[in-house]
């Protein structure tokens, strides 16, 4: 039994020190893809428009305050549609804000996310959203998509802020795994 004891050790230290990149996270092998954040300056981030309207192109949640119809648009903002008719829903108007991808609407206020602010809007007028108010830092964000047993580029802060995520084709393993 002594004589085990050092061969294990030594088989033990010898797979503790692989750094092969070969190697899977929990057992996912590296498929060529990846995740790779995509960056915007404090200024774009806080660049809030109320544009005319356009089509959906990715939609995300959808928030009903009756006879009106929000749809955030993942990223990107707020589409405000009339649904007074069913039948010819009418688009109004597009709020951009970037880094949307949540909101919630009660009697004549609109609450969105934009990036780790929370931005309050007066939709009394739904045809014309108004900002109101601006809360700083109230929502936690992490520099990592959302998506589980993934591998990504790391966020470099330096780059700026990461406002969102785009699946693209790489040619090497990425450092991290989610």
């Amino acid at each position: 039994m002594k004589n085990i004891l050092p061969i294990f050790l030594l088989l033990f230290a010898s797979l503790s020190c692989i750094t092969d990149d070969s190697v899977p996270f929990n057992g996912i092998e590296f498929d060529g893809t990846g995740y790779r954040p995509i960056y915007a300056t404090a200024e774009e981030v806080a660049k809030i428009q109320i544009q005319e309207p356009r089509l959906l192109s990715k939609p995300g949640k959808i928030y009903l305050l009756d006879p009106y119809i929000f749809v955030n648009e993942s990223g990107e903002g707020i589409h405000v549609i009339n649904n007074s008719d069913p039948k010819n829903p009418e688009n109004l108007s597009f709020i951009s804000i970037p880094g949307n991808y949540d909101m919630a609407a009660k009697g004549s206020w609109l609450y969105a996310d934009n990036m780790s602010n929370m931005v309050v809007f007066d939709i009394s007028d739904p045809k014309s959203p108004k900002l109101t108010k601006t809360i700083a830092d109230a929502i936690p964000v992490n520099n990592y998509p959302s998506f589980r047993n993934i591998y990504f580029e790391c966020a470099e802060d330096k780059k700026g802020i990461v406002i969102g995520w785009e699946k693209v084709p790489m040619s090497e393993r990425p450092k991290c795994y989610r």
